[in-house]
């Protein structure tokens, strides 16, 4: 069951994720490695229990106040994630009226104080050109500022997602994770007002991502994004004189909504799924998506 403590996403707080996904040792590595290192000594334990039988007694005496020292860093740490967890909760409610202003203002449903309905034109513009609501392509011009999603976006996506109104994002329980809500106006690209993205993480505490499930999207006749279609001339000979048409995948960052699986092994892991682990990272930096900047 989802929890309600659903937010818009925060502008300044974004962007710690995607960026960091670029560094060399990114916080799911980080993660992924300390996971690692407990299994590890977790199996060397069982392993050599009966080696540590076999030591001294004062030796035997020493090990036990150090799993007693871990113990107690443990009852520490799971203290710590609880409170964080509340910490980030309370916080998140605050911000909930400040992303609902933003979002009225974005969209041209509220007026800034001191801004009349229509703009002052220069004298030279058109006198009837009526002035534009809230601020367009916000959500555009965002994500284009951060550079990460820029390079996802291609020319044909442009269009598209001038239609973007806002993003949220809210915390799922079960399974753990987190979910991204893309919410758009009515176009003539696809019929879907909201394209979600799902993310179930491995661990709350030190998130891996397990899978990521986005939306189906329904795109109208000949306008998908995420597809291109090439025409051939048929061959010498053939009956047909119609061209063959085929149909290619492209480069688009609609293919966000479809993730590839996360494969078990990590040695099977490609390139485009270690891309979308990487976008996966606004879960581990407190569970943001990354930064886009208004310039």
């Amino acid at each position: 069951m989802s929890s309600n403590n659903k937010d818009e996403l925060d502008l300044s707080d974004l962007g710690d994720a995607l960026p960091a996904a670029a560094a060399a040792l990114s916080a799911e590595d980080r993660a992924g490695l300390v996971n690692a290192l407990k299994n590890k000594l977790q199996n060397l334990a069982g392993q050599h229990s009966d080696v540590l039988e076999t030591l001294p007694p004062k030796i035997r005496k020493r090990v036990d106040v150090l799993r007693e020292i871990q113990s107690q860093h443990d009852e520490l740490e799971a203290k710590f994630f609880e409170e964080r967890a509340a910490l980030e909760a309370k916080y998140q409610k605050l911000y909930g009226p400040l992303y609902d202003k933003r979002c009225e203002i974005v969209n041209g449903v509220v007026e800034v104080e001191g801004v009349t309905s229509e703009a002052t034109m220069d004298l030279e513009d058109d006198k009837s050109t009526e002035a534009e609501k809230g601020v367009p392509d916000f959500w555009l011009n965002a994500m284009k500022n951060n550079e990460v999603l820029a390079e996802e976006i291609s020319e044909r996506d442009e269009e598209a997602l001038k239609y973007l109104k806002d993003i949220k994002w809210c915390r799922i329980d079960n399974p753990k994770g987190f979910k991204l809500e893309f919410f758009f106006d009515t176009n003539h690209f696809f019929k879907n007002l909201v394209l979600t993205k799902t993310y179930h993480m491995i661990d709350d505490d030190e998130p891996i991502l397990e899978k990521a499930i986005g939306t189906e999207i329904e795109w109208y006749p000949s306008k998908c994004l995420t597809q291109k279609i090439l025409k051939k001339k048929p061959k010498k000979g053939s009956k047909s004189a119609k061209p063959i048409t085929k149909t290619e995948k492209c480069e688009s960052f609609f293919n966000f909504f479809s993730p590839p699986e996360v494969p078990e092994d990590e040695d099977d892991i490609d390139e485009d799924t270690k891309s979308m682990r990487a976008l996966a990272k606004e879960g581990q930096q407190g569970e943001r998506p990354p930064e886009c900047k208004q310039q």
